[in-house]
């Protein structure tokens, strides 16, 4: 994951980086840009969703058996958003909650950047197969 997020297209577009990975738990950055906002400085919701997305993927391969041929996708997403981000950073941790021998469950928290927990932003279930 560490190889892989930074040379993902779409993640990279947005400026997406791992801040942190272990077995079953994986913290990823989105810095603010004015181009990531939706109107004023209020962050698209699509962006915060690519960032929760992003996060769960690399969480459900962390601790995983990587293959030669690294493949997967999201299989569902589902996000509540609780506050507009505007004009700051953000943060995303997703949590492997349940693994299968294919899937895996994850709860992922969306908060505003900086040190220690900030405010929340957007929380959310996901799933993710493997292989």
């Amino acid at each position: 994951m560490r190889q892989f997020v930074p040379a993902s297209p779409f993640a990279g577009l947005l400026g997406i980086a791992i801040r942190d990975l272990a077995d079953g738990w994986a913290e990823l950055t989105l810095p603010y840009r004015d181009d990531l906002a939706t109107t004023g400085d209020t962050v698209h919701g699509g962006a915060i969703a690519t960032l929760a997305d992003t996060a769960a993927m690399a969480a459900a391969w962390s601790g995983a058996d990587v293959p030669e041929r690294l493949q997967g996708s999201t299989v569902s997403l589902t996000l509540q958003y609780v506050k507009a981000a505007r004009g700051v950073d953000l943060v995303a941790r997703a949590t492997v909650t349940r693994r299968s021998r294919r899937l895996v469950f994850l709860e992922v928290r969306v908060t505003t950047g900086g040190e220690g927990d900030g405010d929340a932003v957007a929380h959310g279930v996901a799933t993710y197969a493997l292989g």
